[in-house]
């Protein structure tokens, strides 16, 4: 079978047992759905049943056939996750029943938009509960996705009504947009097998992108990477499939008893399992009873069905009918991603609480009734339907931490070729930033608000130090509470635009930033200068300068910081300062020492710069920290540039 005579749709039944969904599917292609043997023996559906249909253009589309009983219904939401366009079948001798409706509620809530009603066994009763039943059904419809739909009278066992049952579905399937290829490739598991003579493998509806023969896959939770050996849609061998195609997939160096149905089939490195989503909920406008705050849960999406509980984040509760947001902490990792559709159901007794679309993996905890984290959520709820503004809402939501190009690609599930250039039109209208060379990205908004966060505390320092002329970045790094890498890119981004200039040693220089000294101030400065650099590699304490010079110790303090400020003085410890000479002439000992014995000999250097251990072990750990030397076994060694 040709990839481009099968046709991205997948068509789905819904309805209550004993309805006759199986024997439709069955009289239309002529493929019994129900594979298990207790299925056969029993008469009802038990799991998923496929079969391929083919379209009056030759083009084949696939059919699912899902359970009709509420012990099932788990079963039935793992298959309806994957349905374009709904076939809801109502025996016309039973009419609307508890299914009926819970299934047309599952559908609507995935997103389902297309579809019609098979009124079936019109054969076991007169034509005029024919009409009742039928009455009955657009009553069941009302204010549902298929109100006003087409209502088509069939009986599956006596054939009556199949051909217009078939000119509609063609109708419609051709009518049905074809779900899109874009984004990585993932396939919930639907099932999961190991064939003799291939190893295992796994079928399911692919939920976006495509794959090929010899590609490498991952398997989620677990992590398993496999090579696909072998791809069939409907049955046929193919060289590729992509989304919307009923597909199974023959992976290599992946056991199959680690695999199960909830499983995620995916291009490698792009989605983790994780215990918590965040979501909008919908809550069904019949429940009878609201969902209360750490309700128990049991979330459907994809094939997955983790048990857990819901946070409601911006309510109290949520009354039948309302919408709100929600937190999911779920007992087992789920693999998902933005936009993805999801079912919630209540763990006992087990009904149908309502559904929506999940909003982000969630990382952390989110707490009630904050306004930023109801602004982020809601922001990244109306980024959902287009890449470019999800990449900017990705963005905006790491708020100080700049993303790499591999992490925006990872959170909005695309290639990296495709994010870039998505980031770059971003870019192009101002939205996004790239930080120079650091291959780093920030939205605009965010990076001007950390920048003047930054700058207002550079300011507030100097405000406090105004005799100070740099600023250690070390002391910035502590009072900015931001991350290493983070404020090194904010720093460096503001001495591009020529805010400040970064000094070696560590310092931050304001443009402009130079204090003309007093003639009493400067002849402080020469004289404490003049005692570090007379006291050689044993100079005096701060203390003993101050006794020494008559000088107060704050106005002691004062000099320092500008001989420091000043590249003069380099401070080794708290209390241990060294004039610049002094920390040269030491350094170029050391590299002596360590050229002439292969490893610094300390007491040769000891006897050389006529100093203690008291100072030399303090000033040689001072050293391993500028990256001149390191430590190997008990040694010291020039370390290698």
């Amino acid at each position: 079978m040709q990839v481009q005579a099968i046709a991205p749709i997948v068509i789905g039944t819904a309805g209550h047992i004993d309805h006759g969904k199986s024997s439709l599917v069955r009289a239309l292609t002529g493929v019994d759905p129900d594979r298990l043997k207790e299925e056969q023996e029993r008469g009802m559906t038990i799991d998923l049943g496929y079969a391929p249909l083919e379209l009056p253009d030759g083009r084949t589309v696939g059919i699912i056939d899902v359970p009709g009983h509420e012990r099932f219904v788990r079963n039935m939401v793992a298959g309806a996750t994957g349905i374009d366009l709904v076939v809801l079948v109502v025996a016309a001798d039973d009419g609307v029943m508890p299914q009926t409706r819970e299934h047309l509620h599952i559908m609507q809530l995935l997103g389902v938009s297309r579809g019609f009603v098979a009124l079936n066994k019109v054969d076991l009763v007169d034509a005029e509960m024919v009409e009742v039943a039928e009455d009955d059904v657009r009553s069941a419809l009302k204010g549902t996705f298929l109100e006003g739909a087409p209502i088509v009278r069939v009986s599956a066992t006596k054939g009556v009504g199949l051909d217009a049952l078939k000119q509609e579905l063609f109708r419609q399937a051709s009518a049905t947009e074809p779900r899109s290829a874009e984004g990585v490739f993932r396939m919930p598991i639907q099932r999961v097998f190991s064939a003799r003579g291939f190893g295992t493998v796994v079928t399911g509806v692919p939920m976006s992108g495509s794959v090929e023969v010899g590609a490498l896959l991952e398997v989620q939770p677990g992590g398993f990477v496999g090579k696909v050996r072998g791809l069939q849609a409907y049955g046929a061998s193919v060289g590729s499939a992509r989304a919307g195609h009923r597909t199974a997939i023959n992976l290599a160096d992946v056991p199959h008893e680690k695999v199960a149905r909830g499983s995620v089939v995916a291009s490698p490195g792009f989605f983790v399992p994780l215990s918590m989503v965040a979501a909008r909920l919908d809550v069904l406008a019949d429940l009878g009873r609201p969902v209360t705050n750490r309700m128990k849960v049991r979330l459907h999406t994809g094939t997955a069905d983790p048990a857990g509980e819901v946070v409601v984040l911006d309510q109290e509760s949520l009354a039948p009918g309302a919408s709100g947001l929600v937190q999911l902490r779920l007992e087992e990792p789920v693999v998902c991603a933005p936009g993805d559709p999801y079912i919630l159901r209540l763990v006992s007794p087990a009904i149908t609480l309502g559904g929506g679309v999940i909003l982000e993996e969630s990382k952390h905890r989110l707490k009630r009734f904050k306004g930023f984290v109801i602004e982020e959520l809601a922001r990244q709820e109306q980024s959902l339907d287009s890449p470019l503004e999800l990449a900017e809402s990705i963005l905006a939501r790491a708020g100080a931490q700049p993303l790499s190009l591999a992490d925006v690609a990872k959170a909005i599930k695309r290639e990296p070729e495709e994010t870039k250039k998505l980031l770059e039109t971003l870019a192009t209208s101002k939205r996004v930033r790239s930080l120079g060379s650091s291959g780093k990205w920030m939205q605009v908004e965010r990076l001007e608000a950390e920048l003047s966060r930054v700058k207002a505390a550079v300011d507030a320092w100097f405000a406090a130090n105004a005799h100070r002329q740099v600023m250690e970045v070390a002391e910035l790094r502590r009072t900015s509470e931001l991350e290493h890498d983070a404020l090194g890119l904010l720093l460096d981004e503001e001495a591009r635009r020529g805010g400040w200039a970064l000094e070696s040693g560590g310092f931050l220089r304001p443009k402009g930033r130079a204090r003309s000294l007093d003639e009493k101030t400067r002849d402080s400065v020469e004289r404490v200068h003049g005692a570090l650099a007379k006291g050689g590699t044993q100079p005096p304490t701060p203390a003993e300068l101050a006794t020494a010079l008559a000088l107060k110790p704050t106005e002691v303090q004062r000099v320092l910081e500008l001989l420091l400020d000043e590249g003069r003085v380099k401070r080794v410890e708290k209390d241990f300062f060294l004039a610049l000479e002094t920390v040269e002439r030491v350094k170029a000992s050391i590299v002596a020492n360590c050229q002439k014995h292969g490893h610094l000999e300390i007491p040769t250097l000891r006897d050389e710069l006529q100093t203690s251990r008291k100072f030399l072990i303090p000033l040689l750990e001072w050293f391993d920290t500028q990256g001149l030397t390191i430590r190997q076994g008990a040694n010291r060694v020039l370390r290698k540039r």
